[in-house]
């Protein structure tokens, strides 16, 4: 094979040279193909970061007249300027799309996923599909940043209102909203972001949902009180400024500790997994910073969620937020999300199944089609990880320890990565110009992708089995199957076992896509499908030789959750952890890998940045760190009627298209509102309460 300093000839004659004549030298490193136009993207208007928002008190506030008539003069509420901040988050008019809107309807959705629980900050999932997003609220805000010229972009406030540095940039003093209150009434204040801190993300029994540890906002850093406003952050590193994004969805979102508290086996006599479980789904009107809360659930049936009274954002008016009254989340599938989206029995989808790209685009095409459908950039990957643990996360066995080895093996990398036939499996999916040629690394719609620093290994089978023989495996005995060396696993075939997430068809297609493809190298690989709580909870523990993994924000945005592009910390890769004695045994260039992402959150040099993500471009896929499948764009679904939404919104950037187009300021006219509210008029009960107030 060809030396790595030949890339760059063979990066400037790729796009010269004829097909036949790349063929010849198909096992040689190259760039990827240039993906295929796709006019059907939509284009992103974009605003300056301080016309979002801001924090001021309004000379009045109101609310719908039927909770003024219902709850305040019955006595059963205050008033809404007493139930609302001293200075409320207040959503400017000019970056509303269509102004300030009328309170009514609902916003019906449909998810795959189930509810586990609501302690997210104990690792139960809601469901996804924008139930957490809806629930939770975070100290920054993250998610409108797609809409923010790149040179702007700083994650917004949101529960915290505002910060400084110290002088020496080492101290970050944060001030939160002052005045706020959980659906239930009771303050929110310091002790709740403290809670989070030192209960659920320092304590190395608790994982909370989207995998925040400490080292999520660096090694080293502390987080302490200062009073029932001010928190002080103390960072290892100068001017951290990276960390800010970290403190957004979905890995500081604080819950309410008066809640939480009582059961955490530090305050009690509980267990963690007691803990963990304590809210299960039927515990209704769990305390939520969200503006949403949940009223009621029925297995395998719906989940709904009532507007929070006393929700903390308001518009230009002293309207408080949201508009909508109620939100439904409908437990069926993920690829009935998209026909019932397309449909009208369901308001909003993130169309992210190729499988329904060309169904949903024909029906959106329709001019008498309830939804209107745009597509963003090719942000949506997917790609092989490998576990690099080869001192003990996980407990292997004799035969995953081998494998193991074999993934820290280079020449067995290349042999799988070279072995996938790229434009088949994107083919699989979706015929047409959708897919493109993805090797790993960033996602190429991301403004951090940079094409000439991504290093591509061909399709070529042969090509692929000689790496494979480099790395000292070989058919022994005739059954079309590599076979371990004799004295590793009993010399018996080399079988991979794959992780897969059953709830989504993609990722069951693209699974079943490499097994097939593996087979033709030699390699056996067995999936093991689970769901996604199943699927997550055997991720983080270590258990499995290979996972199927779709792109997260480090490979999207770059900015946000960096931490997670290297193993920085103990805990911060998806697929290479520490075990009990918190050492990550680190190959040779993720130590590169690990030097480049510490530099970039320290760095404020804008040039400086990207030219580390170049070089943790070339190192990450010149060395296969992960192994590329397909990408493709997504789109946002949303019916006609909902007024408010973004022009271009990704489906997912900064983070899911749920909270980019910004839910509690979206309206409907009141001659296009619908009754499908279940409990209208009608206002969350007391925690733990079965349904509503009525």
């Amino acid at each position: 094979m060809r030396s790595f300093r030949n890339i760059s000839i063979l990066a400037g004659l790729a796009l010269s040279v004829s097909a036949t004549a790349l063929s010849a030298y198909a096992s040689e490193p190259t760039v990827p193909p240039a993906p295929a136009q796709f006019p059907a993207e939509g284009k992103i208007k974009y605003v300056a970061r301080d016309s979002i928002l801001e924090f001021k008190a309004l000379p009045e506030y109101h609310e719908p007249d039927w909770v003024t008539e219902k709850y305040v003069k019955t006595g059963k509420l205050p008033p809404v300027k007493d139930r609302l901040p001293k200075e409320p988050l207040v959503f400017k008019t000019g970056n509303m799309p269509d102004g300030i809107g009328v309170y009514g309807d609902t916003m019906r959705h449909v998810i795959g996923g189930r509810p586990e629980g609501w302690n997210y900050g104990a690792g139960q999932t809601q469901g996804w599909g924008g139930i957490d997003i809806g629930l939770s609220e975070c100290l920054t805000r993250t998610a409108p940043l797609f809409q923010v010229e790149a040179k702007d972009t700083e994650p917004l406030p949101n529960l915290a209102k505002s910060w400084d540095w110290s002088k020496d940039g080492h101290k970050l003093t944060m001030h939160l909203i002052e005045g706020a209150k959980w659906s239930d009434g009771v303050p929110f204040n310091a002790d709740d972001v403290m809670f989070y801190w030192d209960d659920e993300v320092v304590d190395r029994n608790v994982s909370p949902l989207n995998g925040a540890t400490q080292e999520t906002f660096g090694v080293g850093t502390t987080l302490k009180k200062i009073d029932d406003y001010t928190v002080e952050w103390t960072f290892k590193d100068a001017f951290p400024k990276q960390y800010l994004y970290a403190m957004a969805y979905g890995t500081f979102c604080p819950g309410p500790a008066h809640i939480l508290k009582p059961q955490h086996p530090k305050y009690s006599k509980n267990t963690y997994d007691q803990f963990k479980n304590a809210f299960p789904p039927e515990y209704m009107n769990i305390p939520v910073m969200g503006a949403w809360v949940p009223v009621e659930y029925r297995p395998d049936d719906i989940v709904v969620m009532r507007r929070n009274p006393y929700y903390w954002k308001v518009d230009e008016k002293g309207n408080q937020l949201p508009y909508l009254n109620e939100l439904h989340y409908k437990l069926s599938t993920w690829a009935d999300r998209d026909v019932q989206a397309v449909a009208g029995s369901g308001d909003v989808s993130n169309l992210e199944q190729p499988e329904n790209f060309v169904a949903s685009l024909k029906r959106a095409a329709d001019k008498d089609a309830p939804a209107r459908l745009a597509f963003g950039p090719r942000l949506i990957g997917y790609n092989l990880r490998m576990n690099f643990s080869a001192n003990g996360w996980g407990n292997p066995d004799e035969r995953g320890q081998a494998i193991r080895e074999l993934n820290r093996n280079e020449d067995f990398r290349k042999a799988v990565t070279m072995a996938l036939d790229r434009k088949a499996l994107g083919d699989s999916l979706v015929k047409g110009p959708f897919t493109a040629i993805y090797p790993g690394g960033f996602s190429s719609g991301t403004s951090f992708y940079d094409r000439n620093s991504t290093v591509y290994y061909p399709f070529d089978l042969e090509g692929a089995k000689a790496e494979l023989a480099k790395a000292g495996l070989k058919d022994t005995n005739g059954d079309g199957f590599v076979n371990f060396p004799a004295g590793t696993a009993g010399g018996k075939n080399v079988e991979i076992v794959m992780l897969v997430n059953n709830d989504y068809t993609t990722d069951k297609s693209l699974a079943e896509g490499v097994v097939g493809q593996m087979e033709k190298l030699g390699l056996r690989v067995v999936l093991n499908g689970l769901n996604g709580t199943q699927r997550d909870a055997s991720q983080y523990s270590g258990r499995f030789d290979w996972l199927v993994r779709r792109n997260d924000q480090e490979l999207t945005s770059v900015v946000q959750n960096t931490e997670q592009l290297a193993p920085v910390g103990p805990k911060t890769s998806w697929n290479h952890r520490a075990p009990e004695n918190g050492e990550v045994d680190l190959m040779p260039f993720e130590k590169d890998l690990v030097d480049i992402v510490n530099k970039f959150v320290s760095s404020e040099d804008n040039d400086e940045r990207a030219s580390l993500m170049k070089k943790f471009q070339k190192i990450s896929t010149e060395h296969v760190y992960n192994v590329g499948l397909t990408e493709y764009p997504g789109a946002l679904i949303i019916n006609k009627r909902f007024s408010n939404i973004p022009q271009g919104t990704p489906i997912f950037m900064f983070n899911w298209a749920e909270d980019s187009i910004v839910r509690e300021r979206i309206w409907v006219a009141a001659d296009k509102q619908q009754k499908y509210e279940l409990f209208p008029e009608q206002l969350p009960g007391k925690p733990g309460d079965k349904g509503t107030t009525n």
